[in-house]
């Protein structure tokens, strides 16, 4: 386990805060989604949940908004881990789970690279003080 000061971290800890933020809104804050062979717009779990029962692909950006809500609260998760390992000096702790993080989202990095940028800032600082 490599141990550090937490005074080392302290300026990722916002950053990771505001991730965390984020990440718990993914199905609230939507991007650009299309559903169907048209490619109808369903841009969040609030638009998908709108939509007409008649709707063809209602069912289907529901389901898809919903994963991602989920999802987001994963990554959000271990962002808090995250956090409690820096402040506690555990920076391996805190490298795993960042990059758990940051393999959450790998599925929607073209919507989000958050967790992707603060993992490999924090590997860098880790490699720093090895």
């Amino acid at each position: 386990m490599m141990e550090v000061s937490g005074l080392m971290f302290e300026d990722i800890i916002p950053r990771i805060e505001e991730a965390v933020g984020h990440s718990r809104k993914w199905a609230e804050n939507g991007w650009v989604m299309g559903f169907g062979p048209k490619n109808a717009p369903v841009n969040s779990l609030k638009e998908a949940e709108a939509l007409p029962v008649s709707f063809v692909y209602r069912e289907e950006a529901v389901n898809f908004w919903r994963q991602i809500r989920l999802m987001g609260n994963d990554a959000a998760d271990s962002g808090e881990q995250a956090i409690e390992a820096l402040k506690s000096g555990n920076s391996d702790a805190a490298e795993k789970a960042l990059y758990l993080a940051s393999y959450i989202e790998r599925p929607y990095e073209n919507y989000t690279s958050e967790w992707k940028s603060l993992y490999g800032t924090v590997k860098e600082k880790m490699v720093g003080c090895a």
